[in-house]
């Protein structure tokens, strides 16, 4: 997992409430176990037409945000079913953090397993964040995990608060498995030991 640092990029406003996984990414690309591949169909039924050609006025297809790194969001982010596949077409894509009011809880915990970083602010903050991404690829946010704020164009920061073992996770790129071969060396003791003792095992 790629570590998150600081991240200055292109912010997409998208002010809807109650962005559901299906949204994110509908069930019929649910087949595949692969994290990569995904980002094409990342909004898909909000991104195109039925005959596959680009919805224009949608966020993600004006030039402005076509290499959006952040998405500015509104309320309840990431709700309905619990598909990691949400996470990892945002990944795929390039999104690397999400700034809402707040978030489903099962879609929260996968996007720090899958390096992006989830935001919580309150609406007034979320809105002059949402102004500031609208003023298009000129206008950058800047996020600082180690400093927990976000720092618009025109330098207004406003500080974040999160997990102190999600923000280690993040800062050292660490999932779940990166996390099981951090302690490589005591679970090779362990079951030397082990083989020792109970060598009929």
């Amino acid at each position: 997992m790629d570590k998150f640092t600081t991240l200055t990029g292109i912010a997409a406003p998208m002010p809807l409430v109650n962005i559901d996984t299906d949204m994110i990414i509908p069930k019929q690309f649910l087949k595949t176990i692969k994290r990569s591949g995904l980002g094409k169909n990342l909004f898909d039924e909000m991104r195109y037409n039925q005959d596959g050609s680009e919805i224009a006025d949608f966020v993600l297809n004006q030039p402005a945000y076509r290499n959006a790194e952040i998405i500015v969001a509104g309320d309840n982010f990431g709700c309905g079913s619990s598909r990691e596949h949400a996470p990892w077409a945002l990944l795929d894509f390039g999104i690397r953090c999400v700034i809402s009011t707040s978030f489903a809880d099962i879609f929260f915990n996968n996007c720090f397993k899958n390096g992006i970083l989830p935001i919580v602010l309150p609406q007034e903050t979320v809105d002059i964040l949402m102004q500031d991404a609208r003023k298009g690829a000129n206008a950058r946010l800047t996020v600082d995990l180690e400093g927990q704020t976000v720092t618009t164009s025109d330098g207004q920061s406003f500080g974040f608060e999160i997990d102190p073992f999600r923000k280690h996770c993040l800062l050292n790129g660490l999932d779940d498995i990166g996390l099981s071969l951090e302690k490589v060396a005591a679970i090779d003791r362990f079951e030397a030991s082990a083989a020792q003792s109970r060598p009929w095992v």
